[in-house]
């Protein structure tokens, strides 16, 4: 398995349980807590630290491998034949990647056996890892929120970063379909799974993960029945021609995109705007304001969510001002077409943690001079109005997560100029690079924290005019509140010749239509 809160922190089943009293100790800081429970309104539950509240079998990942399909299903028809069932608490849903899954899950007669505990069939594509499994009962929610309870989720997808999942989950792990089922049946992160009773059966006998887990016998000859080549050969001959809602659309035709003003999923983006035929001078990055500090890991989805958006964010903000109901939100993912809503959405994840304000989670800074907290967003329209341009500070492992160009993207169109780490993820550097923001590191043994920043200094950066050179040698000179003045060495993560052309043209997309332009 892998959590509770990056993909690459793997744990073995057998130290899940240890892992996750670590975790409530170090990553949340409620070890003194851990037995904590808070009852349920209305239920004949009660609710503690490590629940397990959402398990969910997603699309992605899994479910092209029908063995852990057919697994997943042969568990719960031997969980079921012993009279176990899902706990009360547990939110299930099953969603595949493809219609085949469901066909064959449907025609080996597994499909039954997945519904006796929960795992309905909801639909096919991107669910709960992305955000989109709907809100947890509202009992459950609250229950969770009163006591600030560690709720859990075990999904199979392949992510699991902060604030993706439900925004009342903090631990958040992946495993495979099996074990998702598993889990939904223990209930808890608090059990060893690997030693100690799943459950009770109908005779109040203890049953383990071994009585009910399959063999790769008994796959071997489900998938050999029901997973053929004329299942598939079925369901994809007219996949492109889509359903009876889908045809109707009408679509205009022509060579170039007619872009729709009103249009709240597709909007003409601002990256060509003020461009001319020859790039304009490098220039040095005078007089920044800090518009975050931030901690290590900081991950793709940390910078630009793709969950569900929220009422009182910035982008739940603007699309109620064009007349749309909260219930067609949808989600960051849906309205990437539209920079209006991805910008005011970068840096919006709620689990984000700026240190310029200290105990509060989400997309939050601090104006200065004023002083005045207000959301990322709202303080980089106040500074780009101001004509202040902005840099931010981070750790080790910045960018790490998918490979989001919208994480890029979102931070040049806030204005953000330059980001100075300890170290970057290899693409995000890159995708930085592409927008025209220049990715720094500090020296070793250097960060933001051993600076003494708090984020009410101005940043200059020098050695970006004149001659640039891949991975030059640049100092940032930062003034501080009381006036005095450091001079911190950096490197320039420009790494080659290519990036470097990319930058000095203003991104990529400039770099290339200059390119066709002659």
């Amino acid at each position: 398995m892998a959590g509770p809160k990056r993909p690459q922190d793997r744990v073995a089943l057998k130290d899940v349980k240890s892992g996750f009293a670590g975790s409530m100790d170090k990553e949340f800081g409620k070890a003194a807590e851990a037995k904590k429970r808070v009852p349920v309104e209305g239920g004949k539950y009660d609710i503690g630290h490590g629940d397990v509240v959402i398990a969910a079998i997603t699309s992605c990942t899994n479910t092209s491998n029908p063995n852990v399909m057919i697994g997943a299903g042969l568990l719960a028809r031997k969980a079921a034949a012993k009279g176990l069932t899902a706990k009360p608490w547990v939110k299930t849903s099953l969603a595949p990647g493809s219609q085949v899954v469901g066909e064959y899950l449907e025609n080996s007669g597994l499909q039954k056996d997945l519904d006796k505990l929960g795992f309905n069939l909801v639909g096919y594509g991107c669910t709960t890892c992305i955000g989109n499994s709907g809100p947890l009962p509202p009992e459950n929610s609250k229950a969770i929120n009163d006591g600030d309870l560690v709720a859990a989720a075990v999904l199979s997808g392949n992510r699991n970063f902060e604030g993706r999942v439900n925004a009342d989950v903090r631990a958040n792990y992946l495993a495979s379909p099996p074990l998702v089922v598993a889990y939904a049946i223990a209930g808890s992160m608090n059990i060893d799974l690997a030693k100690e009773p799943v459950g009770t059966d109908t005779k109040g006998k203890d049953v383990y993960l071994k009585d009910i887990w399959p063999t790769n016998k008994e796959i071997g000859t489900f998938v050999a029945k029901n997973v053929t080549k004329k299942l598939f050969a079925k369901k994809y001959s007219d996949v492109f021609k889509g359903d009876a809602n889908w045809r109707k659309i009408s679509v205009k035709g022509g060579l170039t995109y007619d872009w729709d003003d009103r249009s709240t999923y597709v909007q003409n983006p601002p990256y060509f705007e003020g461009m001319k035929k020859a790039p304009k001078p490098l220039e040095d990055i005078v007089g920044a304001r800090v518009i975050a500090l931030l901690g290590d890991s900081i991950t793709t989805d940390h910078i630009s969510p793709a969950g569900s958006i929220k009422q009182d964010s910035p982008a739940g903000e603007y699309l109620r001002d064009h007349q749309v109901r909260p219930i067609d939100f949808n989600q960051y993912g849906t309205r990437r077409g539209n920079h209006q809503v991805m910008m005011r959405g970068t840096f919006a994840n709620i689990r984000i943690k700026n240190q310029m304000v200290p105990g509060v989670e989400g997309g939050v800074t601090i104006h200065y001079p004023d002083k005045q907290q207000m959301s990322m967003y709202d303080a980089a329209m106040k500074y780009k109005a101001e004509q202040v341009p902005l840099v931010i500070f981070g750790g080790k492992e910045y960018g790490t997560g998918s490979s989001r160009d919208w994480a890029a993207k979102g931070t040049v169109l806030l204005g953000i100029r330059a980001v100075i780490t300890e170290s970057f993820e290899r693409i995000h550097r890159s995708n930085l690079i592409g927008m025209g923001v220049v990715p720094l590191n500090f020296e070793p043994g250097t960060s933001w924290k051993s600076l003494g920043l708090k984020g009410d200094e101005k940043v200059t950066i020098r050695g970006l005019e004149g001659d640039l050179k891949p991975r030059q040698k640049l100092t940032a000179e930062i003034t501080f509140a009381d006036g005095t003045v450091k001079q911190v060495p950096l490197l320039c993560r420009i790494d080659t010749l290519d990036e470097l052309d990319y930058f000095k043209s203003g991104g990529i997309l400039q770099y290339v239509l200059r390119q066709l332009a002659g």
